[in-house]
């Protein structure tokens, strides 16, 4: 499977992707992961951890697809708050696990989640060859 990062004239900025081509193969399509440990409980160390376990559950999930980051087309993340030091976390998260030139991300601000001690919940979209 091929994934290309496509970004209309004008529109390219670093570690962005307007959009991603996949060809060939099967949607997959997650719900909400959070930042939880292996009992189901809010990972609470530190901001960095939780986003951490978040990816790592992202990850466990692909797995048992027998896929991969690199096969995610989008990632969509809803956060509790607008508070720049925590995206600035999240992002450098974030960037260990995708290639930052793709997939296209989008990151909302939500009222909150369904435990007060979670920060962010993340969905993926991949495409399996």
């Amino acid at each position: 499977m091929a994934l290309e990062a496509i970004n209309p004239p004008g529109a390219a900025w670093p570690g962005v992707s307007q959009a991603i081509l996949a060809e060939g193969g099967k949607l997959f399509v997650s719900t909400g992961h959070v930042g939880t440990d292996a009992e189901g409980e809010p990972v609470t160390a530190s901001a960095e951890a939780q986003i951490v376990a978040l990816f790592e559950n992202l990850k466990a999930t692909l797995a048992a697809a027998g896929l991969g980051f690199g096969h995610v087309v989008r990632v969509t993340t809803y956060v509790k708050s607008f508070d720049p030091e925590f995206l600035a976390t999240f992002r450098a998260v974030r960037a260990r696990y995708l290639d930052q030139a793709c997939p296209p991300a989008g990151v909302m601000v939500q009222a909150g989640l369904y435990d007060s001690r979670l920060l962010a919940e993340a969905e993926i979209i991949a495409v399996a060859s």
